[in-house]
């Protein structure tokens, strides 16, 4: 079988190409691509419902791109506002209509890139950038504690300016206060009440790891009339895991860093009556010197002191302590004769006193005292189950751990 006249046909058509050079068309039709060209201004041919002349948008609002009156059709829509947020939204089967799915946020600019193509199927594209008008009413967040270095057990706190019982509402804050934790750092958000939330990790933050915080609600619509609005972000650097355990029992504290013990100290804690609270505490500050009086905390008649105190570490804003009690040194290591405080030579304070940072773990066992309340007096937030810690969140609430979107987001390996 001959086949010749087929390969001199091809070898013609090759030869052709390289004659004209790399962008002639020989052996096709001669017409340009439609997807080559740049596209063309689809202005006349797409409408918005609202942010034209000039106007903002209402953010209550959806925003709707239409087509006008031609054969054009819509193919894509990206909204992007001020801080990089997308708009969400739904594109109709025909491409004639596109509609935003969530609220626009208030108080923000828009920028909306509308691509459509025409009959020819030549690409348009239209842009469009408006402001959305400011939030009636605003929800703003405070972070704490104030930036700076702590221990392993320092809870983050956001405190906001208004009152949110909503669960929903609850779930859209929360998805929006975004905590930067070490790799593979499990945490969650509890609602301590109706204006406090507290964000802990499952253990105590690894030591020497670096934690931020931000909110993106930024003019995010929460419920009706509420908007977020910005945010001061909260950086925190962790220092050595430093764990202290008073035994009330034995009258003894043991200071570990790093999981090392590196000094015993015999105390004196409370006594009958006023018996230290058991349980973990955190470092809530530190003051050189404080003048202690029974009558602040309710103390009086022949249990009434008035006291000049050095080296004192507060774990209690009710005025629990630990500090020097030259006065108890004969009971320290034998007996409890303190009013709730947890008492030590001046030296052994002194030491203690350096060595300790706000942040850091204070545990008391064995006393014959109540336990420390989780919120309201200091930082108790550790003497909560982890099960019962995620039930606060209103994301988790409900959830197995683990089997959740942000669980699996969490636990996703990097790639």
């Amino acid at each position: 079988m001959n086949h010749s006249p087929r390969l001199w046909t091809v070898l013609s058509c090759s030869l052709l190409v390289a004659s004209l050079g790399a962008g002639a068309t020989a052996c096709g039709s001669g017409e340009k691509n439609p997807l080559s060209v740049r596209p063309y201004d689809a202005g006349e041919h797409v409408a918005f419902n609202q942010a034209t002349g000039g106007r903002p948008a209402d953010p209550d609002k959806p925003l709707e791109v239409t087509v006008k009156g031609t054969t054009a059709r819509i193919t894509d829509v990206m909204a992007v506002d001020t801080h990089g947020r997308r708009l969400a939204g739904e594109l109709s089967a025909k491409g004639d209509r596109w509609h935003s799915t969530v609220p626009m946020a208030a108080g923000v600019r828009y920028t909306v890139t509308v691509s459509t193509e025409d009959e020819r199927g030549a690409p348009g594209q239209r842009t469009l950038a408006f402001d959305t008008t400011p939030a009636k009413k605003v929800l703003k967040v405070e972070f704490g504690p104030d930036e700076g270095k702590y221990g392993v057990g320092q809870p983050i706190t956001a405190e906001l300016n208004e009152p949110v019982k909503d669960k929903a509402a609850r779930a859209i804050i929360e998805r929006a206060l975004v905590v930067d934790t070490p790799d593979n750092v499990e945490g969650a958000w509890y609602w301590v009440d109706d204006k406090n939330l507290h964000y802990r990790p499952k253990d105590y933050w690894p030591a020497h790891s670096t934690v931020s915080v931000q909110s993106n609600l930024e003019g995010v619509r929460i419920s009706d009339e509420l908007h977020g609005a910005a945010s001061k972000p909260l950086k925190l650097e962790i220092g050595d895991r430093v764990e202290v355990t008073t035994d009330a029992s034995s009258h003894y504290l043991t200071f570990k860093r790093n999981g090392e013990v590196i000094n015993t100290i015999p105390v004196t804690t409370g006594k009958p009556g006023f018996s230290t609270r058991n349980g973990v505490k955190v470092v809530l500050g530190k003051q050189y010197f404080v003048q202690m009086r029974g009558d602040t905390v309710g103390i009086g008649g022949s249990e009434y002191y008035n006291l000049p105190v050095y080296y004192a570490t507060r774990v209690t804003w009710s005025g629990e302590y630990v500090h020097a009690a030259p006065w108890s040194v004969g009971s320290q290591g034998y007996e409890n004769v303190s009013h709730g405080c947890t008492g030590m030579s001046t030296g052994n304070a002194a030491w203690f006193y350096e060595n300790i940072t706000e942040g850091d773990i204070v545990r008391v066992i064995n006393s014959i005292g109540e336990d420390m309340d989780t919120f309201g007096n200091g930082y108790g937030d550790w003497n909560m189950d982890w099960k019962d810690w995620r039930e606060g969140s209103a994301l988790l609430k409900g959830t197995q751990e683990g089997r959740n979107p942000m669980d699996q987001a969490r636990l996703r390996p990097q790639v």
